[in-house]
């Protein structure tokens, strides 16, 4: 066997080009026969006439190559962008939440801060309700207890206990004063 590498066709022409080719050849006139190295001692230069192919296209204008097997060097730079500007996006949104809780647990309420700034306003007195409106509240406020549904038996035991307290706020002579 011999030593040599396989040949590889950089600029393989097409088999339309091929075809062209050797109908040109066959339609030209044919060279006259080479004479045998034998009868001459000087071999002829006209003996054989190796074959002119037109050039082939360049490869990145090949029109049967994938757009994705032209640009393949692109495809490792693209996914490192994307995991990238990912990871930044993720790292971004998490600073901002601890950022968040770091300052609420730092600084005080707003409430605070406008009560300490603003002048304290004297508390305003309410007319008193009266007791029908209370039992009518209560009522109101334990027909709301009843449409509640409970999502589990601890919320349940819970609902319950308040609308005995309700109950037994409506059946008293005198309800607590709101």
């Amino acid at each position: 066997m011999s030593s040599e590498a396989p040949k590889l066709y950089v600029h393989k022409p097409k088999k339309a080009q091929l075809k062209k080719h050797l109908q040109q050849l066959r339609s030209s006139p044919s060279p006259s026969p080479s004479p045998s190295p034998s009868s001459s001692s000087v071999p002829s230069s006209t003996s054989v006439i190796p074959p002119k192919l037109p050039p082939a296209q360049p490869k990145a204008t090949q029109p049967n190559e994938s757009f994705a097997r032209r640009f393949k060097f692109l495809w490792p730079l693209l996914l490192a962008v994307n995991l990238s500007v990912g990871a930044y996006v993720f790292m971004r949104t998490k600073k901002k939440d601890n950022t968040e809780e770091e300052v609420a647990a730092v600084s005080p309420s707003p409430i605070s801060l406008i009560s300490t700034v603003s002048v304290e306003e004297p508390v305003k007195e309410r007319e008193p309700i009266s007791l029908v409106e209370q039992h009518e509240l209560y009522n109101w406020i334990l027909e709301e207890k009843r449409k509640l549904k409970p999502k589990n038996p601890e919320e349940k035991k819970k609902i319950d206990e308040e609308k005995a307290i309700l109950k037994q706020f409506i059946r008293a002579k005198s309800p607590p004063s709101l």
